[in-house]
């Protein structure tokens, strides 16, 4: 059956009619998938948020489809994880085809060989089941409220917060906030409003998209076609998604007819003649489109804050867009809610600033790539495609050549100004900036995974020995922070303590006795060390929430050192 679109209803708000601005402390412009888990990670972190949608359903069309597993490990920390990793199709193997070869791939490839990880390498889920998923969760929480078919229509910044005009079916209204988080798009009404300038490039070759539901079954992999002879000269790509819906990718070059290609007689000949002449389908959802590259600058603005597409555009082939988005909400909505409690200086966002605005021009880099190596644009470029595609079939130095689209990644913050440099050598990839592996323990004699015990807060992790018969020090903290404690067998601790008896979470963080991590509250490690420092642990802390120090200077030109004392979050 195809897909049932949610309405959801207008409700009039309190502030029309009135003569008096309402105030929410976190205003968030858009109501997609960016501007709902924003919403939802406030909240859990107990900040009070409105949420501004112009439409009234969730998004039509599949849109975002693959998820990874580093997006996953988000939702899962906000309560979602399960449910998207049961309604969505796993998948791991990837293949590439070229020519017309096309039961023939040219290599396949694993995107996660490693095991002992909880969640797959990538899910794929129609992007209107995740934002549904959002709103049965958030319509529960009282810390935030959606007001669909309310529409920002101006934004007038100022030091201290922003007020905005919003359009309703039954009037205007303003309403002021200490932030507006713009997560409306990569068409952002608010960008524009601002003048900012999206910096990038936009690519002319058009692509046709189709999601159809299929009677029978294909293998739920990825596969990407080069120059096969149902698409001569250019590429096609074959995903599948949940409910048994197909997303189906047809690039088309520069110069087509929109109406002729969007006729579904016409679609269904180029799906017969990839699939088969007797496939059997209906439509969903068909929809053409070209693509941008684009980024703004700086993401923050003063008390305007930019999120997912509204911040940073990329080409759809490699999932970067959505799973991008995500990881924005990750990494901004901890450092928010400590400015917002006034545990933090607002200084604190330009780290947002920093890290996301790094991760979206590597987004942009690679995926600007994938582009050119799909769509040539000149014969020499052809020539060493083609000749890499035919390479790839018999040697894997050439498969490292082959970019049919660079799947997503966390990106590894690297060059942080929150990070605490190593002191000692570690073997383990787990340097400052890098997003927290995954691994099996066990927890009060039950099994369970290493990032459900990390998160929403900083957390010393402490690796005790097996002979240890002393508490660690962990007591000394004199900081927010969380005591963890892991070993290899069951030790008694008066701290909470996880038994990693396959001794896979001591491996991938290269734990000797004594080995300590400093965790952010989005699971990154910002420090660790080969013995437990009270006082080079705190200063890690205080380096990592932009406390006593002068690497970050404030975002945008007036701000005050804390949250405003006279609105607090909540």
């Amino acid at each position: 059956m195809p897909y049932d679109y949610p309405s959801y209803p207008f409700v009039r708000p309190p502030e029309l009619g009135s003569d008096t601005t309402g105030h929410v402390p976190v205003i968030i412009a858009g109501g997609g998938p960016i501007g709902l888990t924003m919403a939802l990670d406030l909240a859990r972190k107990g900040i009070r948020s409105l949420v501004l949608d112009d439409d009234n359903t969730v998004s039509v069309g599949s849109r975002a489809i693959c998820w990874s597993k580093r997006t996953l490990e988000i939702f899962d920390r906000l309560g979602l994880g399960e449910r998207l990793l049961a309604k969505g199709v796993t998948w791991h193997t990837g293949k590439v085809y070229f020519g017309d070869r096309t039961d023939d791939p040219v290599y396949r490839f694993d995107l996660l060989p490693e095991a002992d990880h909880r969640f797959p390498a990538f899910i794929n889920l129609q992007q209107y089941y995740v934002e549904e998923y959002l709103v049965e969760i958030l319509e529960h929480e009282s810390l935030t409220d959606i007001r669909w078919q309310n529409k920002v229509v101006s934004v007038a910044p100022r030091s201290d917060g922003v007020t905005v005009e919003v359009e309703t079916p039954d009037g205007s209204y303003k309403l002021d906030g200490d932030y507006l988080l713009a997560a409306d798009g990569s068409n952002s009404a608010i960008r524009k409003m601002l003048n900012l300038e999206f910096v990038g490039q936009a690519f002319k070759d058009h692509f046709l998209i189709t999601d159809i539901q299929l009677t029978g079954d294909l293998p739920a992999e990825r596969r990407f076609w080069f120059d096969p002879p149902f698409n001569r000269g250019q590429s096609a790509l074959l995903h599948r998604q949940a409910d048994k819906v197909w997303r189906l990718d047809f690039q088309l070059g520069q110069d087509v007819d929109h109406d002729e290609e969007l006729k579904r007689e016409n679609v269904a000949k180029r799906i017969r003649a990839m699939l088969g002449e007797n496939i059997k389908f209906d439509f969903e959802w068909v929809s053409l489109y070209t693509f941008q590259c684009r980024q703004l600058e700086r993401f923050v603005h003063g008390r305007v804050i930019f999120i997912g597409d509204s911040a940073h555009i990329v080409s759809p082939f490699g999932a970067r867009g959505a799973n991008g988005g995500i990881q924005d909400i990750d990494n901004l909505a901890w450092k928010l809610a400590l400015i917002m409690s006034g545990n933090a200086p607002e200084a604190l966002l330009e780290s947002y600033n920093a890290e996301r605005v790094e991760a979206a021009k590597e987004n942009l880099l690679i995926s600007a790539r994938s582009a050119d190596f799909m769509s040539p644009k000149s014969e020499i470029s052809r020539a060493f495609r083609d000749g890499v595609l035919t390479l790839a079939r018999d040697h894997e130095f050439a498969r490292g050549f082959v970019n049919s689209g660079r799947l997503s990644t966390p990106k590894i913050l690297t060059e942080s100004p929150l990070n605490t440099l190593d002191e000692t050598e570690f073997e383990a990839a787990m340097a400052p900036g890098t997003p927290c592996a995954d691994a099996p323990v066990q927890a009060d004699g039950q099994d369970s995974w290493l990032l459900k015990h990390l998160g929403d807060e900083f957390v010393a992790v402490y690796f005790a020995g097996d002979d240890d018969t002393t508490e660690p020090k962990l007591g000394e903290l004199d900081f927010p922070v969380r005591p963890l404690v892991i070993t290899s067998r069951s030790l008694r601790s008066s701290y909470p303590l996880l038994v990693d008896a396959q001794g896979v979470a001591g491996e991938r963080y290269d734990a000797r006795p004594g080995t300590c991590y400093l965790i952010r509250p989005d699971q990154h490690v910002t420090g660790r060390w080969r013995a437990l420092n009270p006082d080079k642990m705190k200063q890690a802390w205080q380096r990592a929430t932009a406390h006593n120090t002068d690497h970050l200077e404030p975002s945008g030109d007036k701000h005050t050192d804390q949250a405003p004392e006279h609105r607090r979050a909540g």
